[in-house]
């Protein structure tokens, strides 16, 4: 399997994101950009994103754009048909709020969705191999930036593909979602084309090559529904504790 960073990359690298793991003292390692990990949440009662009304405020190519009011903002960011449009139609219950596109590559811009607690952002998805080398430049340079000085940045939601392999793409971004030390997320997208019982086993794989723990990941279909309620819960929370 081709590395996204050797193992506990994710979980496990101080400042890295995501949930700590506890060291050889006993101590809880540090977690996530300010102490505190973005894991996901039990299920309650519900899809606390389908209650809420929700609007699309703009797409942008500056990432230093003032948003009125000013909301934590949580991002979502993967490789380009990773299902990143369907997963957010499928969070707040509206089919056609993000554009879903037959034709990778589609997202060039900064997508800003507004809730009455925070911004869900759709980042422009990576690794589409028609995209020029100054395309790649370019999307690079705008998320570099996104993620290392949005201020109200909360945290990031990583979608990977749970029938894929993590390629030389998934490594990079991993590398900065790593130097940005924001709360990451993992998601396991796509779980519905793979039975139960394989996509349990997938994740299990993928988890572990990541380092990470059954609390600190998210297996995800937006067709099936399976685990966007959890994912919903979670990107609440994260909005909520945001200092």
């Amino acid at each position: 399997m081709k590395a996204a960073g050797k193992r506990g990359g994710v979980a496990g690298q101080r400042g890295s994101g995501a949930a700590g793991r506890v060291g050889s003292s006993g101590k809880a390692e540090e977690r996530g950009a300010r102490g505190a990990p973005f894991a996901h949440q039990e299920l309650g009662t519900g899809n606390p994103l389908q209650a809420v009304p929700v609007e699309f405020v703009g797409s942008f190519p500056d990432p230093g754009v003032n948003l009125e009011p000013r909301l934590p903002e949580v991002a979502f960011i993967g490789r380009s048909n990773v299902g990143k449009s369907s997963l957010l139609n499928a969070l707040v219950g509206r089919p056609g709020l993000a554009r879903v596109s037959g034709t990778p590559g589609k997202t060039t811009l900064l997508n800003f969705y507004r809730t009455p607690s925070l911004y869900l952002v759709d980042l422009p998805g990576y690794g589409f191999a028609r995209a020029s080398q100054s395309a790649r430049a370019g999307y690079r340079r705008l998320v570099d930036r996104y993620l290392t000085s949005r201020s109200t940045l909360a945290g990031v939601v990583w979608l990977l593909d749970i029938r894929r392999d993590p390629s030389t793409e998934d490594q990079a971004i991993h590398e900065l979602l790593v130097e940005s030390r924001r709360p990451v997320l993992p998601v396991f997208t796509k779980s519905d084309k793979l039975t139960r019982s394989s996509s349990e086993s997938r994740a299990r794989e993928l988890a572990g090559f990541l380092g990470l723990e059954t609390s600190e990941f998210l297996v995800t279909s937006s067709r099936s529904s399976r685990g966007v309620h959890e994912l919903a819960a979670s990107i609440i929370a994260l909005g909520r504790n945001k200092p």
